[in-house]
């Protein structure tokens, strides 16, 4: 793929991801004539959905270009941003090609959510989807699948198809692809993150969450290609860092590339983890209800949002420190984040024992803060090529 081509191919996905209309679930609802049900980050089943011909769209907030106005008289002005601008949105009219939302168990702020979305939208299907923090298949695992199926009977009640078996096993094999693309992209910014900027990436997993999984995984496809066959990105002398600690509200864009400008080579991060939850592929063969409840009780990955049973907090980061090569780590939560600012201490005690450097900052949709920002990411990453070099 020529450069112009990949140029062309971004265009079309920061397009995607800037739409706040949801024009291609618009186009998606009047060619299919099915369901579109939005999902509040950071995780849901979607094969369950696209197995019953409903397309997820992922609500992942709105940026500073959006004035928050109607929104701001439903949470106090200390809640984080995502909240607010979801409801601004849906108020708008801007979220209207939805034909009901999910959300998650992810704080108390997005419980919230739902019962504000119920009174406000009454004729939209909401779901609070509670998730198990016992993982006993036994205890937990049986909670997560009576879910599921209530799930489902709520969808095929909406106009959704019922469950099938057959239907859902062939879903999740089309989602083993998308995710291992994922996995690749993530591999390939790992051994060379010249040749996938972190902020152009971010755009592309972006604009997958809002479009059928067939459209994401050619999307995904095209775009490795380009970034394979490119002969113009040269490695620069940047430090290699991992962000962690934006799980749920995405950072800016603009938050990005401040720190790609101030030599950060970003190589592994949280960004748009409903692609990455699951950490391999799910086995097709079998009940494959029991396969997605057990995929999210032994294969999930480490979150602020998921109890550690057995585990240690702070051992996933580690690993992820080493398996990326990351030289440093920035711990980089959205302003009021209660799940994430409460977990990071723990992280940051982890980090500190393996003496990789780190530094801390919040952000929120404030562009005012980024130059801040940049000096602080560029001192950083100044230090780590100093010391390194020393």
């Amino acid at each position: 793929m020529a450069a112009t081509d990949l140029s062309a191919l971004y265009s079309r996905a920061e397009a995607i991801y800037r739409d706040y209309s949801l024009g291609t679930v618009r186009e998606w609802k009047a060619r299919t004539g099915g369901l579109a049900i939005g999902y509040m980050p950071i995780y849901i089943p979607t094969e369950l959905l696209h197995a019953q011909g409903v397309l997820p769209v992922g609500l992942l907030g709105a940026r500073d270009d959006l004035e928050i106005i109607k929104g701001d008289a439903y949470y106090q002005s200390y809640i984080c941003h995502i909240p607010r601008s979801t409801i601004e949105l849906g108020l708008n009219g801007k979220l209207d090609p939805l034909d009901g939302v999910i959300f998650p168990a992810i704080c108390d702020v997005i419980r919230n959510l739902s019962g504000m979305w119920q009174t406000l939208f009454p004729n939209a299907l909401v779901r609070y989807l509670d998730v198990p923090q016992n993982f006993d298949p036994a205890i937990g695992g049986r909670f997560y699948r009576q879910e599921l199926e209530s799930l489902s009977a709520d969808l095929a009640a909406r106009g959704a198809r019922p469950y099938d078996a057959e239907a859902l096993r062939a879903s999740i094999g089309v989602h083993n692809h998308l995710r291992r693309l994922v996995r690749d992209l993530y591999t390939l910014r790992q051994a060379a993150p010249w040749k996938v900027p972190t902020s152009e990436l971010y755009v592309m997993l972006r604009a997958t969450v809002v479009i059928p999984v067939e459209d994401a995984i050619v999307l995904l496809q095209q775009y490795r290609a380009g970034v394979e066959a490119a002969d113009d990105r040269v490695p620069l002398d940047q430090a290699r860092v991992l962000l962690t600690g934006s799980f749920c509200e995405q950072p800016p864009l603009g938050l990005i590339r401040t720190l790609e400008r101030a030599g950060c080579y970003i190589v592994d991060d949280d960004f748009v983890q409903i692609h990455r939850w699951i950490k391999s592929d799910i086995p097709t063969a079998g009940d494959p209800l029991d396969n997605l409840v057990q995929a999210f009780l032994s294969d999930s990955i480490a979150s602020p949002t998921r109890y550690i049973d057995r585990g240690v907090k702070g051992a996933e980061l580690i690993e992820r420190v080493r398996t990326s090569g990351a030289e440093g780590v920035l711990f980089c939560a959205p302003s009021f984040c209660d799940p994430a600012l409460l977990d990071q201490p723990m992280a940051v005690r982890a980090v500190e024992q393996t003496q990789v450097p780190w530094t801390a900052f919040k952000y929120s949709e404030n562009t005012g803060q980024f130059q801040v920002i940049r000096e602080q990411a560029g001192t950083f990453a100044d230090s780590i090529r100093l010391w390194s070099q020393a």
